[in-house]
This record gives structure tokens, C-alpha cells and sequence, in this order.
């Protein structure tokens, strides 16, 4: 084949036309950037290949800004990858999705990235969202910590969608943050003609360069290529399998927006602002908690199992205001007298706990459970771990769990 990297090549093949600058790739598959950002790989078997330009310094792939020019006065981000879709190829043979970038693989896939931060890259895991764990959201806390006291002015966390909810939950009870944390994702792998990685991974710079000093999430805020939403790490949902806008907060509105073309930030709600607050890092957690979704004709017994496995606290995810059936509350009785905490919550999602309605509420209460609120159930989960972390005391707990640390609770539920 007569064309090379950089090269601009017209590939014709089933009746589609992909036209773009051909762009590294570990397969046999031609890869090229197309006008519109998006990456197409193409099996060249069979296809008409036309080369429309050599590469040179107006299409060849854009290289990475040297730091020794000028670069030390940005911003120092440093990208903390734990692996996801925004660091993954597919492969074009089978069609899988693997986490196989690094950080610095991530700057060099979205070199203007370097235009907006001088980035430091780090690779902590290369999983896939699903293989988290609660020791992972530890080391996670430490990193980021540990990157600030370097003097990073800015934090950014690569991360799977499926379970980043959980990780921004955990990280925003275990730290107070002076910079901005945030955590970013893709619903698509960059190789996808209709990738997300590359305008989530800029906004989601933008807002580490910003006076959020908070632990978010930046995402696509809609179905188009507009704008980036900015939640709180505690208020915020991943609500649909694979739509580019499928997270969202809930119980409240998002911290704010950036516009995609001008970088502009539009906030909502107040936040910390950079150098508000110094470092505070309490990373310890408490495992052995579960999160228990009630079903009608669910046998009590399913608590029995943590009960008497030495489970430390237990989070129900129950009906409407927070409602179990009856003969649940002998055991969540038996769980809290046995120093066991039992926090409800409700699968509705939006709304607020209210355990004070009804009978069965009331006696849920007189059992000896808390009232979640109106914080998700996966968010009273990540505290009750964090909170069985910080004390002993049982009493002590139910306080923080009943506290506002990070968001995760509001004054009043408008939806």
C-alpha cells in the first residue's frame, strides 16, 4: 500500500466511504481519523484505497507540545488511569473492548489535551470498572493525595463507567480536595466512530484546571457533542446502558456545564473553591457491607446470612418511602441490637427516606434502621463502609451516617 502514516486516504469499501488521516493501529485494520474527530478502522481486504495526500505538517497527527517550550507555565494535571473504555481499543478483528491504554497513551489519542494542562500521566490499575474494589478506592484516595502534595493543580481520573459512581462516592468521603477531582469516563472506546473520549477527556481537563475543588464527574450532557455535565461525585447516576448522556444527578441538579467549543464554565449550585479547604486524606474503609434489594416476597432470612457472616453494616434498598415487609423487622431489629447498622434506602431514586408515614415505617424505625435520606443506595453503601472506617462506635457511625460530608445529602428533594 502506498500511503503512510499521517497520510489523508480514501478508503471505499460495502458502500461506505471513510475518509481521514491514517493513524497508528496494532492490527491488521487500516485506522483513520475522519473529519468529524472519530476514528474508523477498516479490513482493507476487498476495499478501494485512494491516497489524497501526503502527510505533512497540516495533516499529520498532531505531536505532543515540547514542555521545554513554554509548557511548565500550564497548569501541572496529572491523569491517574484506572482503565475503562476511555483507555481502550477495540479490537477490530473480534469486535471486544479491552483496557489496554495507559495515561500517556490517553495524551497522546487527544494531544489537545497538552494545550490546556502540562499532564503528568500515571497508570494505577488497567481494568475494566467492573474488577473494582473497596481496597482499589484506597489506593485510589492515596494517589490522588499523594499527587496533590506534589504540587498537582489539578486531578484527573480515568475510570469505567459501570462503577465510577461507586469510586467518585468513595473518593468524595475520603478526601477534602484544595484542586479539583475528577473523574471521567467514555461510553465508547475511541476507536468508535461515535466515541465520546475525546470531548469528555478535554472538558473533564478544563475542569481540573478550574476553581471546582471538588470530586465530580464530567460527562456528556447530552446526546450531541454540546456540552459536559458536572456533578457532584456523590449526587450523580449512570441511568442508561450506552447513550453518550447517561449520566445524570440525581435529587439534584449538576454542580454546572462546560460548552465543548468555547470551554466555558456555567455553574449551578455553590462549590469549594480551589484552596478552600487543605488536604485531608481518611481512606480507611470497612468491606464486609452489603447492599440488600428488598423484592416483594423476599424470605428474611437473606439478612440472617449477613447477620451471622459478620457483615458490620448493611444497607437495604427498599420500596417507596423505604418500606420492607413485616416479617423483615424482626431481623433488622436482631441486626441493629446486634451493633449492626441498617440504613435504608429506596429503589425509587429519586425522593426522600421517609420512614414516619407509614406503619411498617415506623416500626422499621422503632427496629432501629436509619433513615438514608434522599442519598442513593450505592452512595450509602460507599459511607457506611467509609463511616464503620472512621469509628467503632456504633453510635458514633449512626451519626456520621445521619451527617452531610460530601454532598450526598439535600436539604429538600425537588424531583
Amino acid at each position: 500500500m502506498d500511503f503512510e502514516l499521517g497520510d489523508r486516504i480514501r478508503i471505499e469499501k460495502d458502500g461506505n466511504t471513510y475518509e481521514g488521516v491514517v493513524m497508528p493501529s496494532n492490527t491488521d485494520h487500516i485506522v483513520v481519523k475522519m473529519v468529524s474527530g472519530y476514528n474508523a478502522g477498516v479490513d482493507p481486504e476487498g476495499a478501494s484505497i485512494t491516497l489524497l495526500e501526503k502527510a505533512g505538517p497540516k495533516n499529520a497527527p498532531k505531536a505532543k507540545p515540547d514542555k521545554a517550550k513554554g509548557q511548565k507555565k500550564l497548569p501541572k494535571v496529572t491523569i491517574l488511569s484506572t482503565g475503562g473504555t476511555i483507555a481502550s481499543k477495540v479490537d477490530y478483528r473480534t469486535g471486544a473492548v479491552t483496557a489496554q491504554f495507559s495515561a500517556d497513551d490517553i495524551v497522546d489519542a487527544i494531544p489537545e489535551l497538552t494545550e490546556i494542562a502540562d499532564i503528568n500521566g500515571r497508570v494505577l490499575y488497567n481494568i475494566l470498572s467492573e474488577n473494582m474494589k473497596a481496597e482499589y478506592w484506597t489506593e485510589l484516595a492515596g494517589a490522588v493525595a499523594e499527587e496533590i502534595e506534589n504540587g498537582a493543580d489539578g486531578i484527573i481520573i480515568a475510570h469505567g463507567t459501570d462503577t465510577m459512581m461507586y469510586s467518585a462516592a468513595a473518593l468524595s468521603f475520603m478526601l477534602k480536595t484544595p484542586v479539583p477531582v475528577v473523574f471521567v469516563g467514555s461510553q465508547r472506546s475511541a476507536d468508535r466512530p461515535s466515541s465520546d473520549n475525546a470531548m469528555n477527556a478535554i472538558c473533564a481537563a478544563k475542569v481540573a484546571v478550574s476553581d471546582i475543588a471538588e470530586v465530580c464527574v464530567v460527562m456528556h450532557d447530552t446526546t450531541c457533542d454540546d456540552r459536559c455535565a458536572i456533578h457532584f461525585g456523590t449526587k450523580v447516576r449512570k441511568m442508561h446502558t450506552s447513550r453518550r448522556d447517561a449520566f445524570q444527578s440525581i435529587n439534584s441538579d449538576p454542580i454546572g456545564y462546560i460548552d465543548h467549543s468555547t470551554h466555558k464554565i456555567e455553574t449551578i449550585l455553590p462549590f469549594s473553591k480551589r484552596g478552600s479547604q487543605k488536604l485531608e486524606l481518611k481512606n480507611t474503609l470497612e468491606p464486609k457491607c452489603a447492599l440488600v434489594k428488598f423484592v416483594p416476597g423476599a424470605n428474611p432470612d437473606i439478612l440472617s446470612y449477613y447477620i451471622d457472616s459478620g457483615y458490620k453494616g448493611l444497607v437495604i434498598e427498599g420500596t417507596g418511602l423505604g418500606h420492607v415487609s413485616t416479617d423483615w423487622i424482626t431481623n433488622i431489629k436482631r441486626a441493629t441490637e446486634s451493633g449492626i447498622p441498617i440504613i435504608m434506602t429506596s429503589q425509587c431514586l429519586n425522593g426522600r427516606v421517609c420512614d414516619r408515614v407509614y406503619d411498617t415505617g415506623r416500626d422499621i424505625q422503632k427496629a432501629g434502621a436509619i433513615e438514608g435520606e434522599d442519598m442513593l443506595p450505592e452512595v450509602a453503601l460507599v459511607k457506611l463502609m467509609w463511616a464503620l472506617g472512621q469509628s467503632d462506635d456504633v453510635e458514633e457511625v449512626k451519626e456520621i451516617m445521619r451527617t452531610n460530608i460530601g454532598h450526598e445529602m439535600t436539604d429538600s428533594t425537588l424531583k
